[in-house]
């Protein structure tokens, strides 16, 4: 569903709060109503029906629960249960929002937000809320993810896949490039799952520290560390008949591997501080752009690890290997951009659309993302042109892995050298001990081959 058609209701007993959200969305939905009380649940919800509901965690009312927020989002459900609702919490709150995942809450933010974030929170909300089968993907019409839209041959081998494998309990690891659009075909995969009405947890796991890995994942008890000043739940109790989504597992040390492989060996986690097992059932979904030859050395990744978190392996393939899918996708892009920036539905010539299919597009789905959002605000009218078109020179470089019948010494070596750096992340000392040369001698090859 697009936000500028969307009715919301804001509830919150904060004055100024309301106010905040009234100015925020008066000009990107179509209807915005705040209420102070929540006891006017009761009488409005039965008379007029709202799309997306912004609802305050702690009102000063008559309902004594210390947890409101849960009581009316109940209320909520009951009275309208096609009605999305993202929960409004503090920061000290933040355990109570996640149980408010498990009653049906589509998500939640914390006070104070960004305006952006807010506005993207509600945006994916009422996707999800639009229609979660991924059978819509099939039809040229996705409400999960742009990824999903897809008429080629590749991506039609995939939706089988995920009909097939999305209502077992399976672990699934996704593998593809950056920017094949792997969250969105995780979050997929759950909602057409018998898990869909649980909570879908994803967590960057790459991107934690050993230290973080374990407080985040498995939580942690009052007083376990020096700023552990209460108890807070992991993500895996957090994910609790649901789904977990752990991302760039492939960039996990070993020590992090030992961790996560005894809770999926055991099924239990034990918070930070304390002895006390406590039981998961979760199905995991896994993703990572590291390749799955460099996921079997054992000396950068558990081959146990693999086996558990791999009945069912998927590749997305890059976007230059369903370059069918081009047109789709930019189209949808162009449609939904003009609709964000208030435009008349633009078109793209004929001109504009065989550049694109010309492009390798080595920052896949999210490159050409950026690119007709760029080209929607940047053109002059209604149609975007050849010229229009910008790609990002931050991904101005040969696609990575493919064949070229250039077999000239400079182009090989230009090659070689892309291939290393993207490798190691662009870390020029890693990459030039690999191509056993010195940090100068690979600073004036780079100059050379204007990389």
């Amino acid at each position: 569903m697009l936000l500028k058609n969307a009715s919301i209701l804001a509830i919150d007993d904060d004055p100024d709060v309301l106010t905040a959200v009234r100015l925020m969305l008066k000009t990107e939905v179509k209807e915005v109503a705040t209420e102070k009380n929540p006891e006017t649940i009761r009488s409005l919800l039965p008379k007029k029906e709202f799309d997306l509901i912004l609802l305050d965690m702690n009102f000063n009312s008559t309902i004594n629960t210390g947890n409101e927020g849960i009581f009316w989002l109940k209320k909520i459900k009951e009275l309208s249960p096609s009605t999305a609702v993202v929960m409004i919490t503090a920061y000290g709150d933040i355990d109570l929002a996640v149980r408010s995942l498990k009653e049906g809450a589509a998500d939640f933010v914390i006070k104070p937000w960004h305006n952006e974030k807010l506005l993207e929170t509600i945006r994916e909300s009422l996707q999800r809320k639009s229609g979660s089968s991924i059978n819509a993907g099939l039809s040229g019409e996705s409400v999960i993810g742009t990824s999903l839209l897809g008429e080629s041959e590749p991506m039609q081998d995939i939706f089988k896949k995920i009909e097939k494998i999305a209502p077992t309990d399976a672990n699934i690891l996704l593998l593809g490039e950056n920017g094949t659009g792997k969250d969105l075909f995780a979050e997929a995969i759950h909602q057409k799952s018998l898990r869909a009405k649980k909570p879908f947890i994803k967590v960057d796991a790459g991107s934690l520290t050993e230290t973080l890995f374990e407080s985040e994942l498995f939580g942690y008890k009052k007083g376990a560390f020096t700023d552990a000043k209460e108890d807070r739940m992991g993500r895996f109790e957090a994910a609790e008949g649901g789904t977990m989504f752990l991302d760039e597992i492939g960039n996990i040390s070993l020590y992090q591997q030992a961790k996560l492989l005894s809770v999926l060996q055991n099924r239990v986690v034990t918070r930070l501080g304390s002895n006390q097992p406590i039981p998961i059932n979760i199905r995991l979904i896994c993703a990572t752009n590291v390749p799955f030859t460099e996921l079997a050395n054992e000396s950068r990744f558990r081959k146990d690890l693999i086996y558990r978190i791999n009945t069912v392996e998927i590749t997305i393939p890059p976007l230059r290997k369903r370059s069918r899918d081009i047109e789709l996708l930019a189209k949808h892009f162009a449609k939904m951009y003009a609709a964000k920036y208030f435009r008349q539905d633009i078109q793209l010539e004929k001109s504009a659309i065989n550049k694109l299919s010309q492009y390798h597009f080595p920052g896949n789905v999210r490159e050409l993302q950026y690119t007709i959002e760029r080209a929607v605000i940047m053109s002059e009218d209604d149609t975007i042109r050849e010229s229009d078109l910008i790609f990002s020179p931050l991904e101005n470089q040969q696609p990575a892995n493919e064949e070229t019948n250039d077999f000239r010494l400079s182009t090989v070596e230009r090659n070689a050298i892309l291939k290393v750096i993207e490798k190691h992340n662009g870390n020029i000392t890693k990459a030039a001990k690999e191509l056993g040369l010195t940090r100068t001698a690979l600073y004036r090859r780079l100059s050379k081959y204007d990389i």
